[in-house]
């Protein structure tokens, strides 16, 4: 009876092994992939300009301080302009595996932009929704912050209907 309670259990833990591997290998294919997007020579390098949007492809969403840490440890010691996958990999595995920078949920996100709603309207203004992002907190740029009215902004009404715009930033798993 010990024997086959030993032997299941160690069936299991080969099981539990196995699935370990399948999702290492499934995480590594889908930061090879993201990465390759942007290594437009084919040499396994890209632009450190892109690793932002390389990263938060892959539904992580470090601020720029933790972005800039990230790259710091990624470059080589004399910095190139151009990360290596080699470098990469190693890093995004870790933060992936760990479950760092995870997105925000639908619920905080609306919580958010309901607070900058003062007077509960329901949406936010171009010039309310330009003043928060580029004067608070982590300042949006000036490209971040017309790709974000590009796609938040109600072309018709000129405002931005927040319950709709969070619905197109929510991740799903």
């Amino acid at each position: 009876m010990a024997t086959s309670a030993a032997a299941l259990l160690s069936q299991a833990e080969r099981d539990r092994a196995t699935e370990n591997e399948n999702l290492r290998a499934e995480i590594q294919k889908r930061v090879y992939d993201a990465f390759s997007i942007f290594d437009h020579e084919g040499n396994k390098t890209v632009d450190v300009r892109e690793i932002g949007t390389i990263i938060r492809s892959l539904n992580c969403c470090p601020s720029e301080g933790e972005l800039n840490d990230m790259i710091t440890e990624m470059e080589e010691e004399e910095p190139t302009g151009y990360i290596k996958y080699e470098k990469f990999e190693p890093v995004m595995m870790k933060v992936i595996l760990e479950r760092k920078y995870k997105p925000q949920s639908e619920d905080i996100l609306m919580k958010a932009l309901e607070v900058l709603d003062q007077e509960h309207k329901e949406h936010l203004t171009i010039d309310e929704i330009t003043k928060f992002m580029t004067e608070y907190g982590e300042a949006f740029t000036q490209d971040e912050l017309e790709e974000m009215k590009s796609a938040a902004v109600d072309q018709e009404k000129g405002v931005i209907y927040y319950k709709d715009y969070v619905s197109l930033l929510v991740v799903d798993e």
